[in-house]
């Protein structure tokens, strides 16, 4: 049904890349939870009510939330797709990223709350009264979130919407959380054992844990999260293919938003490469880039002596010194200046985070593995970190 909608709503819909496109799918996903949710929740306190059961009493309210968080979402993605202002030249991605961490931070409320009405049904237990329609109700209740769950899912992954995957979370703990009330009433109906307040303890845990699990996913692209590989290997193939690039490093990758990247990167070209030309490959990298990923790229270029025999055997020495320290370690932006007493070999020396050695020590080490090299050398050496 929503994929019906989507068709018929969202002019373009294949391209997921347009801002209004990813819009048109926010509002339809949660459009659909919320008439699904607000239907959930008056079905679920009638029932409720009937039965006496704080489960689903409880799991009715949790809905009317759910129908909160799918607003909270359709507000992110109306807001995401403002175009860029002076206050926010990046534009507005980031708001998805906040709506995501919002309704991740409802859930584990809902499941804190759950959690101490669960323990005061446990130590005050009361029977259930059940029906066919308690029965019904419960069974439509977790298919219907599983169908959310589904299509959350589906197309959260299609627009890469973190909102819409927080709201996916949601939906399948909503289903657990059903099944487990649903398995106490059957309990109660057939032994007389009343586990209400059990099961909703444990669901509550659950809700929890998928809770800070969501919310983790929302808050690590916030601070500045790893990007992903897949990504990186696209960029590589686009930079290393283009003439007269000797090699990439220094890759840095902003991200502000599903869709918004600022991508900035050094490329190594022949230090005898006409330098025109070498401008021109590095504009053809940025306009390849922009078309295939969307972003905006800068590019900074380096010279690389490829015409020196002798420049080229101290690199070579100098990667098996670096080697010797620890095989993570990485150069690049290699020089050398010769003077009257000692030939300074200048270079990039990229350290990976997590190392057991502190940068300062990795620096001396490999200082002091330079100067026992044939003849009188000095490194210079400038450390870098790497961003990808």
């Amino acid at each position: 049904m929503v994929s019906l909608f989507i068709r018929l709503l969202v002019s373009n819909y294949n391209n997921t890349s347009d801002e209004r496109v990813r819009q048109g799918y926010g509002v339809v996903c949660g459009g659909m939870g919320i008439v699904l949710n607000i239907l959930l929740c008056c079905v679920k306190a009638f029932i409720g009510m009937m039965s006496g059961s704080i489960a689903i009493i409880t799991d009715a309210v949790n809905n009317l939330t759910d129908a909160g968080s799918s607003l909270i979402s359709i507000v992110s993605f109306k807001m995401a797709g403002r175009k860029p202002d002076p206050e926010h030249p990046f534009g507005h991605g980031r708001i998805e990223y906040v709506a995501g961490l919002i309704i991740s931070i409802i859930i584990i409320v809902l499941g804190v709350e759950m959690g101490k009405t669960s323990v005061t049904r446990i130590i005050d237990p009361i029977d259930i009264y059940t029906t066919k329609s308690v029965f019904l109700c419960l069974e439509i209740s977790i298919g219907v979130k599983i169908y959310m769950y589904l299509y959350n899912k589906r197309f959260g992954d299609r627009i890469q919407s973190p909102a819409m995957l927080a709201t996916a979370v949601d939906s399948f703990t909503d289903a657990i959380a059903t099944t487990g009330v649903l398995l106490s009433v059957i309990v109660f109906e057939y032994s007389g054992i009343v586990i209400d307040g059990w099961c909703g303890l444990v669901v509550s845990i659950f809700i929890i844990y998928s809770g800070i699990t969501s919310v983790k996913a929302t808050v690590d692209p916030l601070l500045g999260s790893k990007p992903d590989p897949e990504y990186v290997k696209v960029i590589e193939k686009y930079v290393l293919a283009q003439k007269d690039v000797l090699g990439m490093h220094d890759l840095i990758i902003h991200n502000y938003g599903p869709g918004r990247s600022m991508i900035s990167l050094h490329v190594e070209v022949p230090a005898n490469a006409d330098i025109v030309e070498a401008h021109d490959s590095v504009d053809n990298i940025e306009r390849k880039l922009k078309e295939v990923l969307n972003c905006e790229c800068v590019i900074h270029m380096d010279p690389i002596v490829t015409d020196s025999a002798l420049t080229s055997k101290m690199r070579d020495y100098t990667e098996i010194v670096v080697n010797k320290v620890d095989p993570s370690l990485r150069i690049h932006d290699f020089r050398m200046v010769r003077g009257t007493t000692h030939t300074n070999l200048i270079f990039d020396l990229e350290i990976p985070h997590g190392l057991p050695m502190s940068d300062e020590a990795v620096v001396d080490k490999v200082r002091q593995l330079v100067s026992e090299l044939p003849g009188n050398h000095y490194a210079l050496i400038n450390v870098s970190k790497p961003y990808v």
